[in-house]
């Protein structure tokens, strides 16, 4: 998916922790982004934020519907490029065709995988399919590390087998938890699930204890770790922790997307769909976008021009830090 805001801000994602103990949950709350258009499919973005741009090497979430198509259109993003980046779909409800310039030809379906590496460079549009009445899921983005932003462009399709869990279920689609481990291949560690927990029921998951966390509710209301948390809402974990708790208290099953990993240590400038670690970085990327480079490839199949780029900035892109975690886990957005 691409950020199609005309001003996005330039970003730095750093993650390190302050210590070894566990804090108290964060609460981040998200913000509506429109897709485009006056009949625009809109987003609610969790990360970037000022109150924290990365957790592990997840440094962009979006989260939409259930999005009723015959109101909005769906969604019909057309050719944009990423750099230095991975792009995950996950969808619940719905379908997305996706084309992109490696040649991949695939449907986006619910409980289904799709990730593009971006690396030096790729295009791909997203484009939800005719049959498609309600769609309803989450876009995320991983960063790459420095010794791999320029890798190959790559595109990979996994269907993870549900797994039992003493009040829920998992779908495991990045990394390993509750005894399953995903096969895709990710450049830093990583996690990645669809969790589902029964009315009433308790969970409680064991985790790498050198992982920050961010559980994203899509529905119900939930507890993480004693802290509350309400649709849309993500709570945020830092290392130290060895297990998470997650409790139900609403009268309907949860529905949740748990992501972790390492903080990342490198210091990234995040503009529009680019990743880089200067501003000569992004300038050069989005000059070769707008000149219609061979970096980028050609997605052939969209009926539609490509997505210009914003203008960048009159000031140069300089990186943000995440600001310090304060004691008591205020809710932030």
């Amino acid at each position: 998916m691409s950020n199609t805001e005309a001003r996005p801000a330039e970003l730095r994602c750093g993650g390190r922790s302050d210590g070894d103990r566990p804090r108290a949950v964060e609460v981040l709350t998200s913000r509506s982004v429109p897709l485009g258009g006056p009949r625009a499919m809109t987003v609610r973005r969790t990360l970037p934020q000022r109150a924290r741009t990365l957790i592990g090497a997840w440094c962009f979430a979006d989260h939409y519907g259930p999005d009723d198509v015959a109101e909005t259109g769906g969604m019909d993003v057309a050719p944009h490029p990423h750099t230095g980046l991975q792009t995950v779909s996950w969808l619940f409800t719905g379908e997305i065709e996706h084309r992109d310039s490696l040649g991949s030809h695939a449907l986006v379906r619910p409980g289904e995988l799709n990730l593009m590496t971006g690396g030096w460079g790729i295009s791909h549009t997203e484009v939800s399919t005719p049959g498609t009445t309600v769609l309803h899921g989450v876009q995320l983005w991983v960063a790459l590390p420095e010794e791999h932003r320029h890798a190959e462009r790559d595109f990979q399709h996994y269907v993870p087998t549900p797994v039992p869990l003493d009040g829920g279920t998992a779908r495991v689609f990045l990394g390993t938890l509750a005894g399953d481990a995903s096969p895709v291949r990710t450049f830093t560690p990583l996690l990645g699930a669809e969790l589902s927990v029964a009315a009433g029921a308790t969970v409680t998951l064991d985790v790498d204890v050198h992982f920050e966390h961010g559980l994203l509710v899509d529905t119900g209301h939930v507890r993480l770790n004693g802290t509350a948390l309400e649709p849309t809402e993500l709570g945020y974990a830092a290392p130290g922790h060895e297990a998470l708790t997650l409790v139900n208290e609403g009268p309907e099953p949860a529905r949740l997307v748990l992501l972790g990993g390492p903080p990342f240590e490198e210091e990234i400038i995040m503009w529009w769909n680019f990743i880089g670690r200067t501003h000569e970085d992004i300038v050069r990327a989005r000059e070769a976008w707008q000149n219609g480079s061979d970096r980028f490839g050609r997605v052939e199949g969209y009926p539609g021009d490509r997505l210009p780029a914003p203008a960048l900035p009159h000031s140069t892109l300089t990186p943000r830090k995440n600001p310090a975690r304060p004691a008591g886990g205020p809710r932030l957005s």
